[in-house]
């Protein structure tokens, strides 16, 4: 009986383990609408793709940022997001990575901001080396974005753990009737958005906390408030959060019911 016992268990250990190596390869597509009655009609049906932690190096190989992009222009997506943290360990490993984000298509454009990690592998660089690829980098600035005389506004902050986010400029010259996205990597800056201008962030970090209970709980989210912006949508009293599992992992190469997320984004007016 006890012998049954342990071979089950470690039957179970091990095809836990391999689920967790196969899992980190089985990107998901997470379609969301957002419906907001300051989005304009004119931007109706317009689709983002939002990606983060893509941590280029000895677990992701530049194969699969090529596949990336690929499945990312097969969503034929109006604008591409960039949520941060391309490199992990060696900063040389950006140049063949912008390399293939240099071939991400959206005619709306491809707008990025920094993680943890870049910021750790040298901030300046890496930001060059991503602008020189056609990416727009944010760092506590925005943008306009115009379809046919209408618009709405895309900003980007600068990391909440290694730098100094600033919303300030970003909500210069907007209003509440206007429709304004924020990039943060950390999905805690969230908690300091005490106005109503800020109708949606999106951000990344956590990896959906990679190694988790079935999905119900992880150990380590790497934010300060544990689970609730571990993963998905969250509304806070005064935006909501759209927090991705994103690509790449760290420390192992596994990921255990977190699976790797593109989300798809659907404006809705």
């Amino acid at each position: 009986m006890k012998k049954t016992i342990l071979t089950l268990v470690i039957l179970v250990f091990l095809l836990s383990g391999l689920m967790a190596f196969v899992e980190q390869h089985q990107i998901r597509i997470n379609r969301i609408i957002i419906k907001d009655a300051s989005i304009p009609q004119q931007f109706n049906n317009k689709k983002i793709a939002f990606i983060s932690d893509i941590h280029c190096g000895p677990y992701f190989s530049i194969k699969r940022v090529r596949n990336l992009v690929e499945i990312i222009n097969k969503l034929h997506p109006d604008i591409i997001l960039l949520g941060g943290d391309y490199v992990y360990r060696n900063k040389a490993n950006i140049y063949l990575c912008a390399k293939e984000l240099k071939e991400l298509k959206a005619p709306l454009g491809v707008i990025a901001v920094l993680g943890n990690h870049d910021y750790g592998q040298g901030p300046i660089s890496i930001k060059n080396v991503l602008t020189e690829a056609g990416i727009l980098i944010m760092d506590n600035t925005g943008k306009w974005i115009n379809v046919d005389n209408s618009r709405i506004k895309i900003g980007g902050l600068a990391d909440f753990w290694c730098s100094s986010p600033n919303i300030t400029n970003i909500l210069q010259e907007t209003s509440e009737k206007d429709f304004v996205m924020v990039l943060s990597h950390n999905p805690d800056f969230s908690e300091r958005i005490t106005c109503n201008r800020v109708d949606l962030v999106l951000s990344g970090h956590t990896h959906g906390g990679q190694i988790t209970c079935f999905g119900l709980w992880a150990p380590f989210t790497s934010s300060q408030y544990g689970q609730k912006y571990r993963s998905g949508v969250v509304q806070t009293p005064h935006t909501k959060v759209v927090i991705t599992n994103g690509i790449g992992t760290t420390g192992m190469p596994l990921r255990f019911f977190a699976p790797p997320s593109i989300e798809l984004l659907t404006l809705n007016h």
